[in-house]
């Protein structure tokens, strides 16, 4: 385990690298400062951090979406599958391979599930035929989308939301998913079937996933390695396991570091 400004440590070939970043909103306001993190092929990794901490604000420097909320990336570099991708659009990301699930959700409410799964695709520009074969793939993952194909998805559960949330992610083919806040405001068993899905898409396709998240236990117990984010930096790292045996951890939460 490491304390803040070492240089990460995770074994595997680097799949994402953050070097360093800073990110401004509106020219003044610092909402991240010196992020370093390395996400590997084939890993989940977790970062961790209380509310405002600066987790949803790293990664939409690493998707691109941080430019539609007047911030820009003012220091350091972000490389994806080794090259430079800290400028590159959000929508050229998805089709080089990393998709961004939202905290909150955020699914198209007045739009049936199987068609917000179906708007996946189209950003990736897959073929009729590539899309049936995703939407398939979707529900054998999430038989309950399949039940609830044809209803609106703003008249489903929040769990059911999440994972629809998740399907219109993979309906893009991913090799990375970054997932905010995946937890929030879920109900424990939905969050560990939620959690149990994305183990199991890590572990039989390869997708790797960031995972931002406040709930510290459910997020370590499927990651291999996490970051812990405190005002906009990382403040320590380590392998899942030292996070949870280790006293750090909680300092930081606590505010006794």
């Amino acid at each position: 385990m490491s304390i803040a400004g070492l240089e990460p440590s995770v074994a595997g070939e680097e799949l994402l690298r953050v070097d360093d970043i800073e990110v401004i909103y509106d020219g003044a306001i610092l909402a991240v400062s010196g992020v370093s993190l390395v996400v590997p092929e084939g890993a989940i990794v977790a970062l961790l951090g209380a509310n405002g901490a600066g987790k949803s604000t790293t990664l939409k420097a690493i998707s691109g979406l941080v430019r539609a909320e007047r911030a820009e990336i003012s220091r350091g570099g972000i490389r994806f599958q080794g090259r430079d991708s800290t400028r590159t659009a959000p929508n050229r990301l998805v089709r080089e391979g990393i998709v961004h699930v939202l905290e909150g959700r955020h699914v198209f409410s007045h739009l049936t599930v199987e068609d917000n799964l179906r708007s996946g695709g189209f950003v990736r520009g897959l073929s009729r035929a590539q899309l049936e074969q995703n939407l398939e793939r979707v529900y054998a993952w999430f038989p309950r989308l399949e039940t609830k194909r044809k209803t609106q998805a703003g008249l489903t559960s929040g769990g059911e939301q999440q994972m629809v949330a998740i399907g219109r992610a993979l309906m893009t083919q991913p090799t990375l998913v970054l997932l905010d806040e995946p937890s929030m405001g879920l109900a424990p068993l939905i969050v560990q079937e939620i959690f149990e899905i994305v183990a199991r898409l890590n572990a039989e396709e390869g997708v790797s996933f960031l995972i931002a998240e406040q709930n510290i236990p459910v997020a370590l117990k499927h990651a291999s390695h996490g970051y812990v984010l405190d005002t906009g930096k990382v403040v320590l790292q380590g392998s899942a396991s030292e996070l949870l045996e280790g006293s750090h951890l909680q300092d930081v939460y606590l505010g006794r570091r």
